[in-house]
């Protein structure tokens, strides 16, 4: 056997693992509804928000614009923006005439060991507990994400029907320019791959993964971990304070959101390298071991198959095997998106685009400017996550 038929066999038989023992990473589906308690808890939003004058209304509006029940609030950091982030998340407030159940604070300087997202979130948090001492749950929710009405209830009825302490939602990113719609889908699909969302749920399991955009968790947990504090220099700070709440014996659930989007749009390809090149050598816990271990899994699994089908020789048959079976792991991902299924086989390009920005990652870890977002180049986060 040739040594180019025994890479081609060992992409097939990596992909045969991966679609029925992988925790089923692939099959997307929908969250069952729960029944609503008989009292239902009062929550507390808190949105950071830097320079985010472009979407800020959008996101405030459809957050006070939320169906739930009980008790609601929103709470918005202004972290030193420049462009009327404050002065436009207030007029949200006042053209629904909910100024009530809005407060925006303004963030302290940055100090020293603190991501800067985290801080103004901590800050959001300390004023949600202080003006509002009630507060049982907390969203934890980014300024660039319009909520559907209903979600905030379908979340909280899950979350107190499942017993779970922390329940996170990875909302819809937009597929709008062609960009997007090359790139999107398999970034969702690259994280469920890594981070099998059954096995965030299963408390067996050391598995811990979240999506920032949308977490909504337990008061009585985050005091358990010590507040946002536990997580102050996270640069991965979803999936860090997964995996702090998981190590305190919380049950996490993560599920992939329908209706709940991302405003945030990227028309061109360097926004969407720029969203993987931020943080991925991080999820590599800046370990040069493993990033090539990442490339040398990605070119067999990824990038061999397409190629060797196309070579004359033994090894395409194998190959062929791999690349049909990468291509159904991808294709309900497709269909999430509402993306043509033909599609399907051409997700090793991605790969390789996604491959690129994970170097160009290390790169900028190296060059000191890991995390760099929004002027502020942060410290990465190695807190060691299992997956």
């Amino acid at each position: 056997m040739s040594f180019a038929t025994l890479l081609a066999w060992l992409a097939a038989l990596a992909w045969g693992w991966m679609l029925l023992l992988r925790g089923r990473f692939w099959i997307i589906e929908r969250p069952k509804a729960a029944p609503g308690p008989a009292a239902w808890p009062v929550v507390a939003a808190l949105v950071p928000a830097r320079d985010e004058a472009e979407v800020i209304g959008q996101a405030v509006g459809s957050l006070l614009d939320q169906d739930y029940p009980g008790h609601f609030r929103v709470v918005v950091t202004d972290d030193h923006s420049s462009d009327g982030t404050a002065r436009l998340a207030r007029a949200a407030a006042t053209e629904r005439d909910a100024e009530d159940r809005l407060l925006v604070v303004e963030a302290a300087p940055l100090p020293p060991g603190w991501s800067g997202k985290m801080w103004a979130q901590s800050q959001a948090l300390n004023a949600a507990l202080s003006a509002f001492p009630d507060t049982e749950l907390l969203l934890l929710t980014d300024a660039d994400i319009g909520h559907a009405p209903g979600e905030l209830t379908g979340m909280v009825a899950r979350l107190l029907a499942e017993k779970s302490d922390m329940a996170s939602l990875m909302v819809r990113l937009s597929t709008t320019s062609f960009a997007e719609k090359a790139v999107v889908p398999a970034f969702v699909f690259f994280f469920r791959l890594l981070y099998p969302f059954r096995w965030i749920a299963d408390r067996a399991r050391k598995t811990a993964g979240a999506a920032g955009g949308y977490i909504l968790i337990r008061r009585t947990m985050l005091e358990k971990i010590g507040g946002l504090a536990a997580i102050r220099n996270a640069l991965i700070d979803d999936c860090s304070l997964a995996a702090t709440v998981k190590r305190a014996g919380g049950r996490v659930t993560l599920d992939l959101s329908r209706d709940t989007v991302s405003l945030r749009l990227y028309p061109g390809v360097e926004g969407l390298w720029m969203m993987i090149a931020r943080s991925a050598y991080t999820q590599l816990r800046c370990s040069p071991l493993l990033l090539a271990g990442t490339v040398l899994a990605m070119a067999i699994t990824f990038l061999l198959p397409p190629v060797f089908t196309v070579m004359p020789g033994p090894q395409r048959l194998p190959a062929l095997l791999a690349w049909a079976e990468l291509s159904l792991a991808f294709a309900p991902m497709l269909r999430f998106y509402r993306l043509p299924l033909p599609c399907a086989p051409l997700l090793p390009l991605t790969a390789l685009f996604y491959l690129g920005a994970t170097l160009d990652s290390a790169r900028r870890h190296w060059q000191g400017r890991g995390g760099e977002w929004k002027g502020r180049v942060q410290a990465a986060d190695t807190t060691r996550r299992e997956g």
